[in-house]
């Protein structure tokens, strides 16, 4: 009596004898005599393990990392502007110049003032050594009958009086002094220079003009330092660490490798979304790259995982079934099979097959289940 565990395979290989009975029927003699046929020549292929790194396509764009207004430091008309839209400029050169015929005569006034308090300080000095060496010589005449209290508690107090003077003095001078450092900073903010390498893409002002504190004169947008944006997914962040390389199709066809440089913890409630940052490698191709450039990013489906993988040419159907011939012991063996997603000209194996299976994937058409067959080693046509 046969056990349960012979007759689970055998029910599997009656069930499906059946379907191709009914899709395709074959004479009882044709059947039996499938073992004295001569061997069939067929290809094969071997079920395998592998990574599935499905990508989905995102839109992203190029941004710089330094971009924005170049602001007036101080008010004032503007003297020269020396750049035009489109200019190249580099880190300090030179960009507007305001003018600065007030600031500098404010600048030889509060010179000349903090000269006359540094006078002052040497003065408020010299009348004290001279107090103090009074009070000396009245100290001294402390055992004569010349000595007089009086005279000693004056002198002290002159003293004391000559002190705090000086301190004054030299109170008024440092104030002058920071008046004239202000100045000279401001004269410095007068000639307005680049604060970073890069393109001026506006000009917000022109000569003549009155700026204020604040107010723009150019927009500069540095392309030589540029990083890709998109929004991704937030299902399809999880495969995206810092690190990670990822494949990216510029216009024109180009292709280059970016690296994720940070995934931004904030999600968009009506999109679902979230804000990656990306290092593109673009070696010394940078030059034609331009803000807000549109790029198409190779995102990761998911986080990487091993999958078994059949060859597409192994799989047949018949009546809504998948079915695959394994090659063992010389003889093929037609099998059910349940099927994933694609990956490249692979499908992912959900179940019927495992690891090392050798499957035919050319001649399966005309096979016949436990027909004999034969194959020059492994062959892999159309390689996946």
């Amino acid at each position: 009596m046969m056990s349960s565990k012979t007759w689970g395979p055998l029910a599997c290989g009656v069930a499906v004898m059946l379907c191709l009975a009914r899709s395709q029927p074959l004479a009882a003699a044709e059947i039996a005599a499938a073992d004295d046929q001569p061997a069939m020549q067929v290809a094969v292929d071997a079920v395998r393990q592998e990574p599935l790194a499905q990508t989905v396509p995102v839109i992203g764009r190029f941004v710089a990392r330094q971009s924005g207004v170049v602001a007036a430091r101080i008010g004032g008309p503007v003297g020269e502007i020396r750049v035009e839209v489109g200019d190249r400029v580099g880190k300090g050169d030179v960009i507007a110049v305001l003018v600065k015929d007030l600031l500098r005569a404010r600048q030889e006034l509060l010179k000349a003032e903090a000269d006359q308090y540094a006078s002052v300080v040497t003065t408020r000095q010299a009348e004290i050594e001279l107090r103090q060496q009074e009070l000396r010589r009245i100290e001294k005449l402390k055992q004569s009958a010349a000595f007089s209290k009086a005279r000693l508690d004056d002198k002290r107090q002159e003293v004391v009086v000559g002190e705090s003077q000086l301190a004054e003095a030299e109170a008024r001078w440092a104030s002058a002094r920071a008046n004239l450092k202000l100045t000279e900073i401001n004269l410095s903010y007068a000639t307005v220079r680049a604060p970073y390498s890069g393109v001026v893409s506006k000009r917000h002002t022109e000569v003549g003009s009155f700026v204020n504190i604040g107010e723009p004169l150019i927009t500069l947008i540095d392309d030589n330092n540029m990083e890709i944006e998109a929004d991704v997914p937030a299902n399809r962040t999880t495969g995206l660490k810092p690190g990670t390389v990822i494949l990216v199709d510029l216009m024109g066809g180009r292709r280059i490798e970016s690296e994720v440089r940070a995934v931004v913890p904030e999600e968009n409630s009506q999109t679902r979304t979230r804000v990656v940052r990306f290092l593109p490698k673009l070696g010394d191709n940078s030059g034609s790259l331009a803000a807000n450039q549109t790029v198409t990013l190779h995102v990761p489906a998911g986080a990487m995982a091993k999958v078994t993988t059949v060859h597409k040419d192994a799989i047949l159907t018949r009546n809504g079934m998948k079915l695959v011939f394994v090659v063992g012991a010389g003889k093929a063996e037609i099998r059910p099979v349940s099927l994933g997603e694609a990956v490249g000209n692979r499908f992912v194996v959900l179940k019927g097959l495992k690891d090392s299976d050798l499957v035919v994937v050319r001649g399966n058409e005309r096979l016949r289940p436990g027909q004999s067959v034969s194959h020059p080693g492994q062959a892999t046509p159309g390689q996946g």
